[in-house]
């Protein structure tokens, strides 16, 4: 337990329990945050004249001394407590007993844990953004290429691989709404609310978020540090995310096995048996499937922890935030991985020509006798599968038919036509059929050309409004390090350090 909480009503504490309750490993990553915090903080007291200037500027010249990689003590609860007692070796009771003025552990983690979090939301919609692009530039190479579409993991229709990679480009669109949205709620600050009713002294709540960069504050004070739904809703984020990396992760895994041969997976990517020396093994997709479980575990188990507590603050709080950074390091890790997999990415083209593939055409085939032949389509599905079914009896190709079989089949449902072989060659044509799927969002070359170059656009966008997050950010802290140096270098605070703040909500680039 701290020194600085002893000897008030507690006493002592067992080591043992001082150990097991602490969170300071997963509050490392925290550090910076809260050095930035009491900064703020400090200032704003002198501003206020809560606090005298000379000793803000002396706290302040304190926590300027104070790096985020600070040595710790093993009998130290937390890394807030520990920082406090730094500042207070470094200027003594009598000016650094001033540091917790008007604050709470409790609103100073919850500030910490935004601000972390802001950071790490960018870094990984950033790395999906990269796998867009990595996915959007394989796409461009095969705009033509025939790929088989499943459902129900049987050859369905046919498709291009362009087409099937832009599939996950919109999917992965929807996992950056949904975390731009949960950025707008973690973007807030809860500095102010204290341990959950704020303070009896002046403090100006809407100055601290904004040196800190916030948007704005949470402003119900019990509700700023009594909830944690804005981490169960990065996690509930991540789970969607994980949802997709891992069925795209299972999909190559999958085309790439000798069974289906669609893709060749980069050897750098791959590994071998320690016995079979003909195989190649899709470990790392392994991996990323595996950890994609994870999240969904955690997504659990966070809500499992926050369920039911009562209002106000509890310690419980403390374990669903490693849970959190887990889940972020996974997801941010696994994709950067996919992206670096996907450029490396090889198609075999001559895959498609596998008999197999071939049943691709036969809805094509039931259309081209609803369109030519005014065949109702339900007749028509039933004398096609009917000629299927004939010709894998005979381990035939769909290639193999033609106008007197489709004929002979029509009759066997009491129709007779004169199908001529040249509509059945060109229903039977993949490439063809392809070039058919014209309607908006389908695979033909030219809808997906336009797919493409749509998405483009749509990314060069997110760029900009991730650089421009990542800007308002950085801008805001470069004002609160230059107002702390006035502070260390003057009796005095520029007031123009404060009129040069935008209001709240303002982007102020």
């Amino acid at each position: 337990m701290s020194k600085l909480l002893q000897g008030g009503r507690i006493s002592k504490v067992k080591e043992e329990v001082v150990k097991f309750t602490s969170s300071l490993q997963s509050d490392r990553r925290l550090a910076w945050a809260i050095i930035k915090i009491n900064q703020a903080h400090v200032i704003m007291l002198t501003e206020q004249k809560i606090i005298e200037l000379h000793v803000g500027n002396k706290l302040l010249q304190a926590l300027n001394k104070i790096k985020p990689k600070v040595k710790s003590r093993i009998l130290v609860e937390d890394v807030h407590m520990l920082l406090e007692e730094k500042v207070l070796e470094l200027c003594g009771p009598e000016v650094g007993g001033n540091l917790h003025i008007a604050k709470s552990r409790n609103d100073q983690v919850a500030t910490a844990i935004r601000m972390e979090l802001r950071e790490r939301i960018i870094d990984v919609m950033d790395s999906i953004v990269n796998l867009q692009d990595a996915l959007l530039n394989l796409a461009m190479r095969h705009i033509n290429t025939i790929f088989p579409g499943y459902t129900h993991m049987q050859p369905a229709q046919p498709i291009t691989f362009a087409h099937y990679l832009l599939s996950f480009v919109d999917c992965f669109s929807r996992d950056l709404q949904r975390l731009k949205e949960v950025y707008t709620r973690v973007n807030l600050c809860p500095m102010g609310a204290g341990a959950l009713a704020t303070s009896s002294f002046p403090v100006n709540r809407e100055l601290v978020a904004e040196l800190l960069g916030f948007e704005g504050i949470v402003e119900n004070s019990l509700d700023a540090v009594g909830s944690r739904d804005f981490v169960v809703e990065t996690i509930a984020a991540m789970a969607v995310t994980a949802v997709d990396i891992s069925r795209l992760a299972q999909d190559l895994i999958l085309f790439g096995s000798s069974d289906f041969s669609l893709i060749e997976l980069p050897d750098e990517f791959s590994s071998t048996s320690s016995i079979m020396p003909q195989k190649k093994n899709p470990d790392l997709l392994e991996v990323i499937r595996a950890r994609m479980s994870q999240i969904l575990g955690n997504f659990v188990s966070s809500f499992s922890m926050l369920k039911a507590l009562p209002s106000g603050y509890n310690l419980d709080f403390q374990e669903v935030t490693p849970v959190l950074w887990e889940s972020l390091d996974i997801i941010q890790e696994s994709v950067e991985m996919l992206s670096s997999l996907i450029a490396g990415l090889n198609v075999n083209k001559e895959s498609i020509l596998k008999d197999c593939y071939t049943f691709l055409a036969a809805t094509e085939l039931a259309n081209m006798l609803v369109r030519k032949y005014k065949v109702p389509f339900r007749t028509s599905h039933r004398i096609v599968g009917s000629l299927v079914r004939e010709l894998l009896a005979g381990n035939s190709p769909l290639t193999d038919v033609n106008a007197e079989l489709l004929n002979k089949t029509a009759e066997k449902f009491g129709l007779k036509l004169n199908v001529k072989n040249g509509d059945v060659t060109n229903a039977v044509n993949l490439a063809k059929i392809v070039e058919n799927y014209s309607v908006r969002g389908g695979p033909s070359p030219a809808e997906v050309e336009r797919m493409i170059s749509n998405r483009k656009e749509i990314l060069a966008s997110a760029k900009l409004n991730l650089a421009r997050m990542r800007r308002k950010i950085r801008k805001a802290f470069k004002r609160l390090n230059s107002i702390v140096r006035s502070h260390l270098s003057s009796e005095a605070i520029p007031p123009e350090s404060f009129k040069n703040l935008s209001p709240l909500g303002e982007e102020g680039l």
